[in-house]
């Protein structure tokens, strides 16, 4: 798919990719550990920044960790904590240099103090940047999030500081971890499953949604491409229909 294909007056502001499939790419191609899967994942992390420069998308969410993650393997998870370590060290000059703000979501413990100050270091560093955002949603789960939302309105209301009639779809958005970063239009799965997976439930809810069969260290420029064409084909009605 090139991107002649793309009308570029109609591409996602924000598009959010569940990178799925890395354990099974390793054991595909015979590798002695998941981590190896993992580790090539990373890799195209580098060509989804680059398909996001070309189609002049504004903000990339990638679920880097989820909250379940921590149910896998002590060794795996250490290894994605030094793979995620690496690649800030790796790239951080790379996303300053090409005008890409790094963000993340998520609740910070139990995540390593090394890598949180790793990570904010970065953050820090290339928050002026106005080209795109990355935003890895690290030892995020939706849930959790929604519920974190929940509470900070219920102790408004406590503190009388709100009733519970003024609750509005709009308070509640702005109680969630980055209020400013508006809903993704188009998220994408790699990996076949046809499931969330506690990944953005509140802000996905008329996201067009776009499952892939590749697994995550396959995916290419073009594959992103194709998505975006896919989604400028579609009808988004919101609930309406649509007269001629």
């Amino acid at each position: 798919m090139s991107i002649d294909n793309i009308d570029m007056s109609r591409v996602p502001k924000h598009l959010a990719i569940i990178m799925d499939g890395n354990g099974r790419w390793a054991k595909e191609h015979s590798l002695a550990t998941r981590l190896k899967g993992h580790e090539a994942g990373a890799q195209t992390v580098r060509r989804a920044l680059k398909a996001c420069d070309e189609l002049g998308i504004r903000y990339l969410t990638l679920y880097t960790f989820s909250t379940e993650n921590w149910k896998r393997p002590k060794a795996e998870v250490d290894g994605l904590m030094a793979l995620l370590s690496r690649f800030l060290d790796a790239h951080k000059d790379e996303l300053l240099e090409k005008g890409i703000r790094l963000r993340a979501m998520g609740e910070r413990y139990p995540l390593p103090e090394p890598l949180l100050a790793k990570l904010d270091g970065v953050c820090e560093m290339t928050k002026r940047n106005k080209k795109l955002d990355l935003i890895l949603a690290l030892n995020y789960g939706s849930r959790a999030e929604i519920v974190s939302a929940a509470r900070k309105l219920a102790g408004k209301v406590r503190e009388g500081e709100l009733s519970p009639e003024e609750i509005t779809e709009e308070k509640f958005s702005s109680e969630l971890y980055l209020p400013d970063v508006p809903d993704p239009e188009l998220m994408i799965r790699t990996g076949g499953e046809m499931r969330l997976s506690n990944f953005l439930l509140w802000q996905l809810s008329y996201s067009e949604l776009y499952v892939t069969p590749k697994y995550w260290p396959d995916l290419e420029t073009e594959d992103i491409i194709a998505a975006v064409a896919a989604y400028q084909k579609r009808d988004r009605r919101f609930g309406e229909v649509k007269t001629c």
